[in-house]
């Protein structure tokens, strides 16, 4: 009884619309509409004294592009092996269980889809497929651009009217954002070269110069030294930024491709961008093998006996 009463009640609420009410609720917003909303968000977002938005602050990304840029469904570890019926954990990692499982990815890429060449998408296959020997973030080296983005770390945008800086929690990776151009990288870095400018409210950077041995995401998305990013960042509220980036590299893609994603504003009291600095954490695995009576040792000693008993 009670159920039929509820229903009931809902067909009396859904009549007392009228059918206006409800085709209005289905109309989109006129486009004038959309430019007075987009206008009234433009004139509440924080401005620096010379009227550009005011980028400053402790940004991060909440989703897991870093996992996989494009849509995937979830996985049981990042480093797979054949199993009896599905692919399972590799030695390595299965102690981990579900901290070490990967999530679904919902995909940041316009269209879904990176354009790779079928020689490059091959390679793509094998990096992933060779995850925990080759991904460039197990080691600790610096994680390029756009990838320090959207790694589950936040970063930090310094901007005054002579100078645009970012500092970023992961491996202690910064870049200067040059405001005049400087004409081309002079040698490839792990952070790149960026030149920024603004277009209208967006402030444009253009990123060259990057170390091929960076990658985009755990799932073995890679470039060339030829790489161009482009990166737009656009404030459309107080603690929001809508970030953009197209990449560009004829070596390895079809086309250039775009990412976007929103970056919110860190908002606890006194928060502080904290460091990252992984390099130590890594020295076991980077240069275990070298510690005084360790795999190092001991294969140099059989070596040498080798050579003496000869």
């Amino acid at each position: 009884m009670k159920s039929k009463g509820l229903l009931v009640a809902i067909a009396v609420i859904v009549a007392g619309c009228s059918p206006a009410d409800r085709e209005s609720a289905q109309i989109p917003r006129p486009v004038s509409d959309q430019v007075v909303f987009a206008a009234e968000a433009a004139s509440t977002i924080p401005r620096t004294p010379n009227g550009k938005p005011d980028l400053n602050g402790i940004w991060q990304v909440l989703m897991n592009a870093n996992d996989n840029l494009e849509p995937a469904p979830p996985k049981a570890a990042y480093q797979l092996v054949p199993g009896d019926f599905v692919p399972v954990p590799a030695p390595e990692v299965v102690a981990l269980g579900a901290v070490g499982a990967v999530p679904a990815s919902f995909g940041v890429v316009e269209g879904g889809t990176i354009p790779y060449k079928p020689e490059a998408l091959a390679r793509r296959n094998e990096n992933r497929d060779n995850w925990l020997t080759s991904d460039p973030e197990i080691k600790c080296y610096m994680p390029g651009v756009p990838r320090a983005t959207y790694m589950p770390h936040p970063f930090q945008i310094f901007q005054s009217e002579s100078a645009f800086f970012i500092a970023y929690s992961f491996a202690g990776a910064v870049r200067n954002v040059f405001l005049e151009d400087p004409g081309p990288a002079p040698l490839d870095s792990w952070m790149g070269q960026s030149y920024g400018y603004w277009d209208g409210d967006t402030f444009v950077v253009e990123v060259s110069g990057l170390d091929d041995r960076t990658w985009f995401d755990r799932a073995g998305n890679y470039h060339s030294y030829e790489l161009k990013v482009t990166e737009r960042y656009t404030m459309v509220d107080e603690n929001v930024i809508m970030y953009e980036a197209t990449m560009e590299d004829p070596q390895v893609f079809e086309r250039p491709w775009t990412i976007s994603m929103p970056l919110y504003r860190r908002l606890e009291e006194g928060y502080e961008l904290p460091q990252f600095k992984c390099v130590e954490f890594v020295e076991e695995l980077m240069y275990g093998q070298f510690r005084k009576g360790g795999e190092f040792e001991q294969r140099l000693r059989e070596e040498m006996a080798e050579e003496q008993n000869q």
